[in-house]
């Protein structure tokens, strides 16, 4: 996610990030396990096709135009670490000057200690709060996407769907007309009727991961659990 407009301090923002790929990765792999069904064996031979589940999500609109929601709510917060983080850096400031007198330096010294134990709080609550959140918002669109994407499966005559995007996937090599994940986001954003954010992919932050094209010498990301 992006804070730079912000401000906010790197700790946080490096928590923020963190938070960020944890919760998508845990989240995937709890939706994927709790959605997955085993479909009756198939007549003909097996069609396979292979998906980045968390990239599907995070890619569509709905969930971009709901990310975006988030860091508005998230705002104040931000901006509260970043005045304590002003707060820790003038104190810092002040007692590098040579002229202050010996009374002045241990309140200052005083001072500074407790402002960086509170940063170091507040900015650890806001980090597992947030990760929290990242992981509502990305169940609440996962559900969907998984069901979109089992109907799409279904239509094109795949038997078996794979994670790409975890990092145990037992994908190796796959060409890019089993690639699903493209056909996915569309199919989801033409049902969900949500827009695209205005701006394009600057617009919310949110992380715009593109389809892998997985090829003999590209390991594929992140993975799992399967979908069948």
């Amino acid at each position: 996610m992006r804070g730079g407009r912000i401000g906010i301090p790197k700790e946080f923002l490096i928590h923020m990030k963190r938070s960020l790929a944890i919760a998508l990765t845990l989240a995937s792999g709890m939706v994927l396990s709790a959605a997955a069904q085993t479909p009756a064996a198939p007549a003909g031979p097996t069609k396979i096709a292979v998906i980045a589940f968390q990239a599907a999500v995070a890619q569509t609109n709905e969930f971009q135009r709901n990310f975006a929601d988030l860091q508005k709510k998230w705002d104040p917060k931000r901006q509260q670490l970043k005045a304590l983080s002003d707060e820790v850096d003038s104190l810092t400031k002040a007692l590098q000057s040579t002229t202050i007198s010996d009374v002045e330096r241990a309140s200052k010294t005083s001072q500074l200690d407790t402002k960086k134990k509170q940063l170091d709080r507040d900015a650890e609550d806001a980090q597992n709060d947030f990760q929290q959140a990242m992981q509502d918002v990305f169940n609440g669109v996962a559900s969907k996407v998984y069901d979109v994407m089992s109907s799409y499966a279904q239509k094109d005559g795949y038997t078996l769907v794979l994670d790409a995007s975890q990092q145990q996937t037992p994908v190796l090599y796959a060409i890019d007309s089993v690639n699903i994940t493209k056909p996915v986001i569309d199919a989801y954003n033409l049902k969900s009727g949500v827009p695209a954010p205005a701006g394009g992919e600057g617009a919310t932050g949110a992380p715009k991961q593109t389809a892998p094209r997985m090829a003999p010498s590209t390991a594929p990301k992140p993975a799992s659990t399967t979908a069948h």
